[in-house]
């Protein structure tokens, strides 16, 4: 009988460049440097894997897994390659597969974190061009993500799909430990202290010490927990991924920062937490925007909004609307665009006085209102300019409620109002915020704010005889890593 080829195995296998035979050198290579000398393959055998959906026996999958990882340059889990366990290899589905299970939610994302960790990165890794759409994933997940789960039965399982696997023969593996109310709220509390380090210095420097706590809490889930600690863990996971997510877009990495954003959503809703599942996936929009794919955000926007539900507090419907404003905006759409900002200070307002909000929406403050209604007025003046003059107040506003520990915010602030500035023909004004962006950029370890300086630079094109301002872009040209961008005509790309 014929058997349905492996696509996913292929479509990668494709991308790579390589031959079948390169590859089954490769393997028999990287095989032997994981301590497994004996390990033979041909090229006959890579075409079954590829042609006929044969599934190699470990340890080969997880050699296949660090090869292509290293090759496209990020992060390509055994699943990615087509040989999960709990679905014939050569079937492909909408959203690769979306949405998981809880077994395979915890298996995901304790592999995912783990590939992670062992990838040495060289620079960036992967491109925009790689990211699954918004209307894939919308498609896939919606059903799902506007249904309830239900949490498995205390005790143990046999043959349980959350337990380990057994350990690779000649590997040194550390196993993690069910957890008590004590060790469950130390894991909270790093939850809170790497999201502080975050908003301070971006997400360079702790962000592999996210992914290593993630992939702690992964090993944690592999065990059964009385339900309430359950939906604690699960909760902490779901912080922890839209963090290493949020980490992982803010230094360029962006197709592993989109499936963290999926396992924080898909780790939220087994913790019956639906808001939060939304707000992993309004993450997920904002990366797009930033990547220039505006539709591609309106259509998560769509599905964080709907799959938030009725539980969703007013705090949390207002930072949706400012997301959905700024991708409106990037279309040009300004009086959607004006409904969607007016209809979060309406909501920000009702929230005023209200239960607290939940520690990941503690950081949306008014600060932080403020500061996404002149990003989203600032991108819609490269439509229509008189929106600059509105920018440059929200920016003033966000500036002056700002609080010390959000820096990376203030740099954003600042590059708002002085591209604004230069937008609205007030070179002097723009001059005087970009050096103060200017002062704060280099104490964070965000690419993101350095993609926005230069959006700001190109504005300063139109000023180059301005004698200030032309010292300015020579600075700017000095200090940008990889050089400033190439377009200098004043505009914005879309």
């Amino acid at each position: 009988m014929t058997r349905e080829a492996n696509a996913r195995l292929a479509d990668l296998f494709g991308l790579t460049g390589w031959s079948k035979g390169e590859l089954a050198r490769l393997v028999n290579r990287q095989a032997a440097a994981m301590g497994h000398p004996q390990l033979s393959t041909d090229t006959s055998r890579v075409r079954r894997w590829v042609e006929t959906g044969e599934r190699p026996r470990e340890p080969v999958p997880t050699v296949l897994a660090a090869l292509f990882t290293e090759r496209l340059g990020r992060v390509v889990t055994i699943e990615d390659l087509g040989f999960d366990r709990h679905r014939r290899a050569g079937r492909k589905r909408a959203g690769d597969g979306l949405p998981w299970t809880p077994e395979r939610t915890a298996a995901v994302l304790t592999e995912f974190t783990g590939m992670d960790l062992m990838f040495n990165r060289r620079g960036q890794a992967g491109t925009d061009s790689v990211l699954t759409s918004g209307s894939t994933l919308s498609t896939a997940m919606h059903q799902w993500l506007h249904t309830d789960p239900v949490l498995a039965a205390d005790g143990p399982v046999l043959d349980d799909p959350l337990r380990p696997p057994d350990p690779l023969p000649g590997s040194d593996r550390y196993e993690s430990a069910p957890v008590g109310s004590e060790e469950m709220a130390a894991l909270e509390h790093s939850v809170e202290v790497f999201r502080a380090w975050d908003a301070s210095r971006g997400g360079g420097l702790q962000r592999k010490a996210v992914v290593g706590q993630l992939n702690e809490v992964g090993g944690m889930l592999a065990f059964r927990h009385p339900q309430d600690l359950q939906r604690r863990l699960w909760a902490v996971a779901a912080n922890l991924a839209g963090l290493a997510g949020w980490m992982s877009h803010d230094v360029g990495l962006e197709p592993t920062a989109q499936r963290y954003f999926l396992i924080a959503a898909h780790a939220a809703r087994e913790g019956c937490d639906r808001p939060r599942a939304g707000e992993a996936l309004s993450r997920a929009a904002r990366q797009m925007i930033h990547l220039g794919r505006p539709q591609d955000a309106l259509d998560l926007m769509k599905l964080a909004v709907s799959g938030s539900g009725d539980d969703a507090a007013p705090r949390n419907r207002a930072m949706l609307c400012t997301i959905e404003a700024w991708a409106l905006a990037a279309l040009g759409r300004g009086q959607a665009v004006r409904r969607c900002l007016g209809r979060a200070e309406d909501l920000f307002v009702r929230a005023d006085g209200g239960a607290e909000p939940p520690a990941w929406m503690q950081n949306f403050d008014e600060a932080d209102l403020h500061g996404m209604q002149a990003l989203a007025y600032r991108v819609l003046a490269d439509h229509d300019p008189s929106a600059a003059r509105t920018a440059q107040f929200h920016a003033q506003q966000a500036l002056d409620l700002r609080q010390s520990g959000h820096e990376r915010s203030s740099t954003f602030d600042r590059l708002s109002m002085a591209s604004a500035c230069f937008i609205d023909d007030d070179p002097e004004q723009g001059e005087r915020h970009a050096r103060l962006a200017m002062r704060t950029i280099r104490q964070t370890s965000s690419h993101r704010t350095w993609d926005r300086l230069g959006e700001m630079y190109r504005l300063t094109g139109r000023y180059a005889d301005n004698e200030p301002v032309s010292a300015l872009r020579e600075e700017i040209r000095a200090a940008m890593p990889g050089g400033p961008p190439r377009r200098d005509d004043g505009v914005t790309p879309a």
